[in-house]
């Protein structure tokens, strides 16, 4: 991507600054903190191969055998206050994602509000998926360093207790910003199309690495925000090596996200690097409509954002009433519409005809570009204003397309 890509970044301590703890070794196990014995090695994570140092750094990302720390379970309870009920960040099938401090150069836990605040998360004990995903997110974050994936910091394995330590993000995730209620000032369009080039930013680095990895999970909640809005995409439980041998795809027990699972995955088990791409797309949706991709609430036909919206994007009048009306109008139409094609063409149904991820962030950069008209930031359409349920009906052949490039020549 040349210098689409950022600058490499590394913003882990030093080896001499922090405390001796077990690491990846170039063989992709972990070697025990000689200092230790009481802790257990984790096993190497199903259908993550050892790829230890000596591959090939891909453009402006690491490939390389962190320093991941080992934290003890009453160091990481100690940080988070012996996992309080209010210092609770989420939640989900893995477990809770707790919020602690730690000090910036040791690692050693800290006093609220002091040192380095991060986000902890616990798996529930008795989940043995957990501890899949748990082993997934060590083998792969452990070995990856992009500025647009969440930096893991280190783990604790011990009591039949699996934990991660991340570095803390303090906007939470997109999925925050564009649906919950109380969730504040909505985001303007800049830095909607900033957080979806970063987020492509990520994804393409983890396609274009000598063995690609398959994120296979790409959705609003896993992309989280810093205080900035810095987008990088967080867990990895799902994450999986690409196809090899020349073959197009790997064959895989189907698990993920419903409304974001690619629909040749969903329908054979066959998962292609470019499932992630309609996953992308699916969020892009999400992210200039404002609208999640499934909602049971919303009215007969509407419940499936992909299938109600996709006939409608090209279309430039029924795109405008697509729009999220919170952005009052200040967006630049001719961004709006090479989006749209951008979204048309990764939720293209056969994954030979959506674009790589390079194509798609080299076209969102571009769109990233494109200034408001002056007349249109004088614009506030009566029409953003209307109830979301005043959206066109879908009928025609507006949503059959053929794989090929944009009308729009955005993407070639």
């Amino acid at each position: 991507m040349g210098n689409c890509w950022p600058k490499p970044v590394d913003n882990l301590p030093s080896s001499n600054n922090r405390p001796e703890s077990p690491v990846y070794n170039n063989e992709g196990t972990v070697n025990r903190n000689r200092h230790n014995n009481n802790t257990v090695d984790p096993p190497p994570a199903e259908g993550a191969a050892d790829e230890g140092g000596g591959a090939a750094v891909p453009p402006n990302g690491q490939i390389r055998t962190q320093n991941l720390k080992m934290f003890t379970l009453a160091e990481l309870k100690s940080a988070t206050r012996n996992f309080r009920p209010d210092t609770v960040l989420g939640e989900g099938g893995f477990g809770r994602v707790f919020k602690g401090y730690i000090h910036e150069k040791t690692y050693a836990p800290s006093k609220v509000g002091t040192g380095m605040p991060v986000a902890v998360k616990k798996s529930n004990p008795d989940s043995e998926q957990g501890l899949k995903e748990w082993q997934a997110e060590v083998k792969f974050l452990g070995k990856f360093s992009h500025p647009n994936l969440v930096k893991l910091l280190g783990y604790c394995w011990e009591e039949s207790q699996f934990l991660l330590v991340y570095e803390y993000m303090q906007k939470g995730s997109l999925e925050s910003h564009l649906f919950r209620k109380n969730a504040g000032e909505p985001i303007p369009w800049d830095i909607r199309i900033k957080i979806a080039v970063e987020a492509a930013r990520g994804l393409a680095f983890l396609h274009t690495t000598e063995k690609q990895v398959i994120y296979r999970d790409f959705k609003a909640s896993n992309i989280l925000l810093d205080g900035e809005f810095n987008a990088k995409l967080s867990d990895f439980g799902l994450a999986k090596l690409g196809p090899v041998d020349g073959n197009s795809h790997v064959t895989t027990k189907v698990v993920g996200t419903y409304g974001y699972a690619a629909p040749e995955y969903m329908a054979t088990g066959h998962l292609y690097v470019k499932s992630d791409v309609y996953g992308f797309g699916v969020v892009l949706l999400e992210i200039i409509t404002g609208l999640r991709v499934l909602d049971l609430h919303r009215p007969s036909g509407q419940t499936n954002l992909v299938d109600w919206a996709r006939p409608s994007l090209p279309d430039k009048k029924k795109l405008r009433k697509l729009i999220d009306p919170r952005l009052l109008g200040q967006y630049p139409s001719k961004a709006a519409y090479g989006t749209a094609e951008i979204i048309l063409k990764c939720l293209e149904h056969d994954p030979k005809c959506r674009p790589d991820m390079e194509q798609v962030l080299t076209a969102l950069e571009k769109i990233g570009s494109i200034q408001m008209k002056s007349k249109e930031t004088k614009l506030k359409p009566k029409q953003d204003h209307q109830d979301r349920h005043h959206r066109p009906s879908h009928h025609g052949n507006g949503g059959v397309r053929v794989c090929g490039g944009y009308n729009g020549n955005i993407i070639i």
